[in-house]
């Protein structure tokens, strides 16, 4: 199949519906089931699944059995378990449990660094810098969010300048890798060029960046295609398009991975992801919420 010009031969699809997906839903989703995703989403042939969170289950009561599920999950050589960590407590948890790669969570704003973290943007990278350290000093890859990197459903559009500086700090601090999440969906593919051109200028490399897009305006898969054009190669999506944002209302359904994958094969972009198994575990998940997948591409495949 001919590629269009400026594309990457191969892209890695994060899958963060595990974590992500399933933090948002009412109902309780048990670890069995949980883990039972996790497992099914790398028989489909994903190399990278985010797999739960280590916070308490005050603020997000859907992780709350992160241990069980940890422990219920046959980790396969080859494949990368990522699991969020707030703090210090949850590095110390991570490290008992054998996790090798770990996530933080920051904010480019201000009003959601209160909202999420219950603390100012400077407060929260403080508490991140002796997390990221010490997770680099046991050999952890270490994975750092930043949020709301477009728009902000209380300070409206984000200057870029003001997510980059965010960025560059999480970069320093030793994260590995760089997700750049438009939280609530209003990016548009000049608005992720030009927050792409700022990175790179600012030094952050671009084989360390990753884009999490929400499709609220229905710009994920183009917004996606911009960054892949300007040299990113790591998306995140989530099998049958779950996820929100307990902390962003506004916040509506993570790019679909079956979506994503349906748009990179046909540029002949290869991410070693069976499209027939996961949609197959899309309706099996859906049908497990009792609601259809938003996906498009599931919808289709599966005849719904």
């Amino acid at each position: 199949m001919d590629q269009l010009p400026g594309l990457p031969a191969r892209v890695t699809v994060c899958e963060v519906g595990p974590r992500d997906g399933l933090q948002n839903e009412s109902a309780t989703v048990p670890a069995s089931v949980k883990a039972e995703l996790v497992e099914r989403l790398v028989d489909a042939g994903h190399r990278v699944v985010e797999t739960t969170g280590l916070v308490h289950p005050k603020w997000v009561p859907q992780l709350a059995d992160a241990e069980e599920v940890l422990r219920r999950i046959d980790r396969r050589p080859g494949v990368r378990y990522p699991v969020l960590v707030p703090n210090m407590r949850g590095l110390d948890r991570a490290v008992d449990l054998g996790v090798e790669d770990i996530a933080v969570f920051g904010s480019a704003t201000e009003s959601f660094a209160r909202a999420n973290l219950n603390r100012t943007v400077e407060e929260s990278l403080e508490m991140f810098a002796p997390v990221v350290g010490r997770a680099r000093e046991t050999g952890m890859r270490v994975r750092g969010y930043l949020s709301m990197c477009w728009g902000d459903p209380w300070e409206g559009e984000v200057p870029v300048p003001q997510v980059v500086s965010v960025a560059t700090r999480l970069i320093a601090l030793g994260c590995t890798e760089l997700s750049l999440g438009d939280t609530i969906g209003v990016a548009t593919p000049g608005r992720v060029a030009a927050l792409l051109d700022a990175l790179t200028a600012a030094g952050v490399p671009v084989e360390s960046i990753t884009v999490h897009f929400h499709d609220t305006y229905g710009q994920a898969l183009s917004n996606t295609l911009t960054a892949l054009r300007h040299g990113v190669t790591t998306v995140d999506a989530s099998a049958g398009g779950l996820g929100g944002c307990p902390y962003a209302k506004s916040a509506t359904g993570n790019l679909a991975t079956e979506d994503l994958l349906w748009q990179l094969a046909g540029l002949g972009i290869d991410t070693g992801v069976d499209l027939d198994k996961l949609v197959e575990t899309s309706t099996w998940l859906a049908d497990l919420l009792g609601r259809p997948s938003p996906s498009r591409t599931v919808r289709a495949l599966a005849g719904g």
